[in-house]
């Protein structure tokens, strides 16, 4: 019967040794075999009959689990399973849960792991750290018949010795959405590993910034849909049944060596309170996709350290509606705000909306000479208030400053103390003002003059800032393709160029026009303005981890924004036609859940974007000199959705960062230098792009962590 609770159990002996590196290896497919699990022991139920009920007389320790066509599983360097001697493992049972037997009645049909001799009989290699299996599983989580969303909680303290987790895995039945792993440390929640049930459930790289050590808690949650049963849903071995469980595969010290633990205990309510956004959103994919998952390297954590990325439980209810979108809110504002071109929107953190105008200037063909030297100084400096904080309900003005203080605003980005980091193209600076105060705490950059070097800018498009540390990130932006790093007392620090998923191929920036930095992931994301893609940076070491890129941009992406997922708005590009509009986007699957854009009148420039905490959406048109509002409507079933698949929010274990052999991408740019100046000049013109157009896809080669040095 499909999926029978009765088992077929395997049995091999070994000798008695330290494995170096293993390769798991599975002859099986999903067409029969449901799953398989390789456990280690000292006493096997049998070693006669091999189908039997259960698997050892003693503690069974699992070491390898495999499931819907998962391909082979490699060891780090320097890590194996302790096995044979004194070890407790002189056996392996391979206990085989099969899906359908009637696709191999009546023949003959053999299914193994393999574990290659070399790996194993080597008694004279012992190897520095041992490797374990951490199994968290629910036992008593009831799932009701239709009810769209039931989560099961595991959590356990942790009071051993250290671990580094290296791999994980999931597994749920039919039911399943997404399941994830967590270390909890000082209140912080560091992403081990989080990936859909529904994929092949091999074993993916975790996240080797995670380690964990006594006094941390480990989590897990899984979440389950009961859409489509007609009753109660339990934990249990059928295929009627579910299962929620999270594997860790981790390594230790060989003189600690656990080889296996497990965490049965459920999580407190008050404790999964402040899990991660992300662990709440249903992933979908391919096989093809988890196959590009397996070539990833580690990635950073996702401690959540600001609480506005925590969706709260209506927000993260529409999220999971598939029938709920994006849709204009045109009552908005309820009166006029009298814009000139808007050019940066940014939220206070009382998430008050910021809007930065140009007032009565403009930016034409006639504002910047071939040195990108700014023609119109005899104007002055734009008199009315070019920042206005404005209430997000309705729009009301709460509080407006910037007066005879910029001459062509770009973009605007607010730090923790409401001071407000604003570019000015015309100025080339940056400049640091007080929260609705007409003054100038900081300034980078000589006022009008273009230059390449750590003292100058040509035409800064945006600024970012580190949450954490206060470091701010400047894109520069139409002249000079770069990132620049400052610290928060304008220190520079370092800078780079474009990544690339492709090594062989690395394409420069090409205004890079908006930046965002991402709290949870530590991470400046850049949106690459005439490339037509979004790139993204670990913040600390500027390496490339990932970049987006679709056909529905057009070639062009304005302005970004990010909460748990990307938004972006595009604009026109004479080399391609796309409409203009606004789009959400899945950060680890690069997936287009939903895209919006007004509903009586066409964007003209869509320049910035930001999300309000409620979920509320604000684009700034620089064209229309207004600014937009979008709130998350629930759609009529009878409507189609102009031809716009909504999907359910799909997500991944982690970014990808892998090993990265590239460097950072630091460019020199020593003195002032005409090179790049010859590129665009005016806000809204073009030039002919790089043809070399980059992969949107992700081939960094994976390599396990290296194991730390041990330590007496």
């Amino acid at each position: 019967s499909s999926h029978s609770p009765k088992r077929c159990d395997c049995f091999f002996i070994c000798r008695p040794c330290f494995s170096s590196s293993v390769d798991f290896i599975p002859h099986a497919s999903m067409d029969t075999v449901h799953h398989m699990l390789l456990f280690g022991c000292k006493t096997p139920v049998s070693t006669r009959s091999f189908c039997v009920q259960g698997t050892c007389e003693d503690e069974a320790s699992i070491m390898y689990a495999w499931a819907r066509n998962a391909p082979p599983t490699k060891l780090p360097k320097d890590v194996g399973f302790k096995v044979g001697g004194n070890s407790g493992m002189s056996y392996f049972v391979l206990q085989i849960h099969y899906g359908d037997v009637s696709a191999f009645r009546g023949e003959k049909e053999y299914f193994s792991i393999l574990l290659p001799c070399h790996s194993y009989l080597c008694p004279l290699q012992r190897q520095p750290f041992i490797a374990g299996i951490y199994l968290l599983m629910s036992v008593d989580t009831v799932i009701l018949p239709g009810k769209r969303v039931t989560n099961a909680d595991i959590a356990c303290d942790y009071t051993s010795y250290p671990i580094y987790p290296f791999a994980f895995r999931t597994h749920t039945h039919r039911l399943g959405k997404v399941v994830s792993g967590y270390r909890i440390r000082d209140g912080k929640w560091s992403l081990i590993g989080r990936q859909s049930p529904q994929l092949p459930q091999a074993f993916y790289p975790a996240n080797k910034e995670v380690d964990v050590k006594y006094g941390d808690t480990v989590a897990a949650r899984c979440v389950f849909t009961g859409e489509g049963r007609t009753s109660k849903t339990y934990i249990g071995g059928t295929s009627d049944d579910e299962m929620c469980n999270f594997y860790i595969m981790y390594y230790m010290d060989s003189k600690h060596a656990i080889p296996f633990l497990n965490c049965m205990a459920t999580g407190p309510k008050e404790l999964f309170e402040h899990i991660p956004a992300e662990a709440n959103v249903p992933i979908t994919g391919t096989t093809g996709h988890m196959n590009s998952m397996m070539h990833m390297g580690h990635s950073t954590g996702t401690d959540n350290q600001d609480n506005r990325l925590l969706l709260d439980a209506n927000k993260a209810e529409k999220i999971l509606d598939p029938d709920f979108h994006l849709e204009q809110d045109s009552a908005w504002p309820q009166g006029s705000l009298q814009l000139g071109q808007v050019s940066g929107l940014a939220l206070d953190s009382d998430s008050n909306l910021v809007i930065f105008h140009r007032g009565d200037h403009h930016w034409g063909a006639d504002s910047f000479n071939s040195q990108a030297r700014y023609q119109q100084r005899s104007l002055g400096p734009i008199q009315q208030s070019a920042i206005l904080v404005v209430e997000p309900a309705n729009g009301n003005i709460l509080k407006a400053s910037g007066r005879n203080m910029f001459y062509l605003p770009h973009g605007i980005t607010t730090d923790k103390e409401n001071n407000y980091w604003v570019t000015d193209v015309a100025l080339h600076q940056v400049s640091l003002s007080g929260d609705g105060r007409d003054r100038i705490l900081l300034t980078l950059g000589e006022a009008f003059t273009p230059g390449s070097d750590s003292n100058h800018f040509c035409k800064p498009t945006d600024v970012a800032v580190d949450t954490e540390t206060g470091n701010i990130f400047v894109s520069d932006g139409y002249c000079n393709s770069r990132i620049l790093k400052f610290s928060a007392d304008g220190k520079y620090l370092s800078e780079w160029g474009a990544g690339s998923s492709d090594r062989r191929r690395r394409i420069p920036f090409q205004i890079p026009h908006s930046l965002v930095f991402l709290p949870d992931r530590k991470e400046v994301c850049v949106a690459d303005r005439e490339n037509g893609r979004i790139q993204c940076f670990i913040a600390e070491t500027a390496e490339f981890v990932k970049e987006i890129k679709k056909d529905e941009f057009g070639g062009e992406v304005f302005a970004i924004t990010y909460s748990g997922l990307i938004f972006a708005v595009n604009g026109e590009s004479p080399f391609r036609s796309a409409p203009l509009k606004g789009f959400v986007i899945n950060y680890s699957t690069k997936d287009i859940l939903d895209t919006f854009s007004p509903n009586k009148k066409d964007f003209k420039m869509p320049h910035d974007i930001v999300e309000t905490r409620d979920g509320s959406v604000f684009v700034g048109d620089a064209g229309s000199k207004a600014v937009f509002k979008f709130t998350t409507q629930k759609l009529h079933r009878s409507v189609k959705k102009a031809g716009i698949k909504v999907e359910e929010l799909e997500g991944e274990f982690s970014k990808a960062v892998g090993s990265l052999n590239l460097g950072n991408f630091f460019a020199s740019h020593k003195g002032y230098s005409r090179q790049g100046f010859d590129q665009l000049s005016t806000e809204g013109s073009d030039q002919e792009r790089n043809d070399d157009d980059s992969s949107d896809s992700e081939n960094e080669e994976y390599s396990a962590l290296p194991p730390p040095q041990s330590s007496s």
